[in-house]
């Protein structure tokens, strides 16, 4: 039975009753951005990583025309499919060459415009979505636009993933904070692609 395995990068904050709250000017770079059911564009780069078989594993641009080229399967399309449907494909095509392929698709770098026009709200929240970025809107708006979190929310362990020149950069959000006393203090404007997590509590 062949056997899928698609990489999303989550990160948890660790808990704690005397949590030290990370000021902005503490961020940590990041090499990736968690990308949940993203679809693919035109721009943006993608590991291909084929299990027990580096030679097959790439790391590819999808090109204008929307598709990568993979070792042995040539050609595939890759716009407007997610991470989990593209290697689907690409193990189907593999079965004709080696035995019980197993393969994972990682979205290395979101380029693509559809990405960068888009803010994403994602975890434990009432409907995890991506909206269209409009100039203004705060971590508030994107979160009250969405019917809130759920019960089991651990709001002020939320982060701001942001895309940057060098990777992407990590902001903690102490959501229950903005919701339920006011304090907007990390009620950041957001800004095209960036990505808020809001993890469950841990019990």
């Amino acid at each position: 039975m062949v056997k899928l395995s698609v990489l999303v990068m989550f990160l948890l904050a660790l808990g704690g009753c005397d949590r030290a709250r990370v000021a902005p000017a503490e961020l940590i770079s990041e090499d990736q951005i968690p990308v949940k059911e993203y679809q693919i564009g035109v721009g943006d780069t993608l590991a291909v990583k084929v299990w027990r078989n580096a030679e097959l594993s790439v790391s590819v641009p999808v090109r204008p025309d929307g598709n990568i080229s993979v070792p042995l399967v040539g050609d595939i399309k890759a716009e407007g499919v997610s991470a989990e449907d593209l290697a689907a494909g690409i193990t189907s095509q593999l079965e004709s060459f080696i035995r019980s392929p197993q393969v994972t698709v990682i979205v290395t770098d979101p380029s693509s415009a559809t990405f960068l026009q888009r803010v994403r709200l994602t975890g434990a929240v009432a409907s995890p979505t991506s909206v269209e970025y409009q100039k203004g809107m705060t971590v508030m708006d994107l979160v009250l636009l969405v019917g809130g979190v759920t019960p089991f929310a651990d709001g002020n362990s939320t982060r701001l993933y942001r895309k940057t020149a060098g990777g992407s950069k990590i902001y903690p959000i102490y959501l229950d904070d903005i919701l339920e006393k006011g304090d907007l203090q990390t009620n950041y404007d957001l800004r095209p692609s960036d990505i808020i997590t809001v993890p469950e509590r841990l019990f």
